[in-house]
């Protein structure tokens, strides 16, 4: 192991470990392309809430649907809990862009046959508790007997969003799950989602296009590049206090450094590092902080 990757191993002993990931699509002829995303690496803690933020095509969610199994990398790997991922599995919960709700089946059924896969020993009343549980959760206590044609596409979502929660995963992978919700629905899942993470240290990966969400959820903001050959250019560490709120965040002198670090990033420095320009193992950086005290 070279100076490099210890240092980076030192800094993320993970639960999650994603080692040389690349993905290539191949051509009408068979032949390869130019990989989308190229020598990515990085690692998430036990109960580390991390978001990845980068330009559309960069190759996120093809990582986020590796890491969930429903993908193959061209080269690479990913270990979660020591054991290599090799398909999809219920320790994984997956939230999509899109609800893909059993459109024949109530929110109450949609959510109990996730729960009796992982529970199948479970018994009816058992199910029904948990299933109970998680869509009060998102606020869907009156509509847990409609069937998803009577929901609106926002409360469709939080099914989809209630169905990950009540299978109480290892790992929860969202791929931009509230970007279908409206804005006073999205800051109370977002708080909600907050207050579950905390009790139950929940690891997640999500991915984003909204720097103030990742700055109110992530412990750490994965920065990628542009493809083609995108990489992880940059590991941003959020220094703000964990329980931090909606409300309150903007007086906090941190978040406009973390912020302008981000915007600066998706604006200028992500075009500077694409095309395999981006280092393979990328740096800590905690914007947040303050180098020196500004001089009198």
């Amino acid at each position: 192991m070279s100076n490099e990757q210890a240092r980076f191993a030192e800094h993320d002993a993970p639960f999650l470990r994603i080692e040389g990931l690349s993905k290539s699509y191949p051509t009408a002829n068979s032949q390869q392309t130019e990989p989308v995303f190229d020598s990515v690496n990085f690692g998430i803690k036990k109960g580390e809430f991390v978001c990845i933020i980068g330009h559309s095509g960069c190759g996120k969610t093809t990582i986020l649907n590796v890491l969930a199994g429903l993908d193959q990398a061209t080269t690479g790997h990913v270990f979660m809990d020591n054991r290599e991922v090799a398909g999809p599995s219920l320790e994984r919960g997956v939230v999509f862009q899109g609800h893909a709700l059993m459109p024949w089946l109530s929110v109450r059924k949609n959510i109990a046959f996730a729960v009796r896969s992982k529970w199948p020993q479970w018994s009816a009343a058992q199910t029904n508790a948990q299933v109970e549980k998680f869509v009060k959760l998102v606020g869907l206590t009156s509509a847990i007997d409609k069937n998803p044609s009577a929901l609106s596409g926002g409360m469709k979502q939080r099914v989809g969003i209630a169905r990950a929660f009540a299978i109480e995963p290892k790992m929860l992978l969202l791929d931009e799950p509230f970007g279908a919700l409206d804005a006073l629905t999205r800051g109370t899942i977002q708080d909600e989602l907050l207050r579950i993470c905390a009790e139950t240290r929940q690891t997640v990966f999500m991915i984003t296009h909204d720097v103030d969400e990742a700055i109110l959820l992530a412990d750490k903001i994965l920065l990628m590049s542009n493809g083609p050959q995108a990489r992880i250019a940059e590991i941003v560490r959020n220094t703000m206090a964990r329980d931090r709120q909606r409300a309150t965040l903007h007086h906090d002198p941190q978040y406009y450094r973390i912020r302008n670090h981000l915007v600066d990033f998706l604006v200028a420095r992500s075009k500077e590092l694409s095309h395999g320009r981006a280092p393979a193992f990328p740096p800590v950086v905690e914007p947040g902080l303050l180098l020196a005290e500004p001089a009198a």
